[in-house]
């Protein structure tokens, strides 16, 4: 029976469970998203944003693996696919990163310029 001296797929579980976690901003930002095949746009609530995806709370359940674009305050459209959707939430990975710090930069319209806010943990 061979040996290998550590697992061989541990490096590869490591690697893919590295990527999933990099730094995401937790925050609340409403979001728009362009499905393929459907004429309006899904408002989204995006709870959680780094520089590979977001999740969000979605009214209407989204099939994975599905092109998106997402409307990002600050950003703009973002193109990217559909990596889970459950009970209410879906994560999106974009296609190329972006800077999730841009959806915090204030936005000045016709009023007075806005800021998304972090949450913040009561405990």
């Amino acid at each position: 029976m061979d040996q290998f001296p550590q697992d061989p797929f541990e490096s590869v579980d490591a690697a893919a469970n590295a990527d999933r976690h990099r730094v995401r901003d937790s925050l609340f930002l409403m979001a728009s998203v362009r499905v393929p095949g459907m004429r309006d746009l899904v408002p989204v609530r995006v709870r959680n944003l780094s520089s590979g995806g977001l999740m969000a709370e979605t009214p209407k359940p989204i099939d994975k693996d599905i092109p998106v674009e997402v409307d990002v305050r600050g950003i703009g459209w973002v193109s990217g696919r559909v990596a889970w959707c459950t009970q209410g939430r879906l994560g999106i990975s974009f296609n190329a990163p972006i800077d999730p710090m841009l959806a915090r930069k204030p936005v000045v319209g016709r009023g007075k310029a806005t800021i998304a806010k972090p949450i913040t943990t009561l405990f």
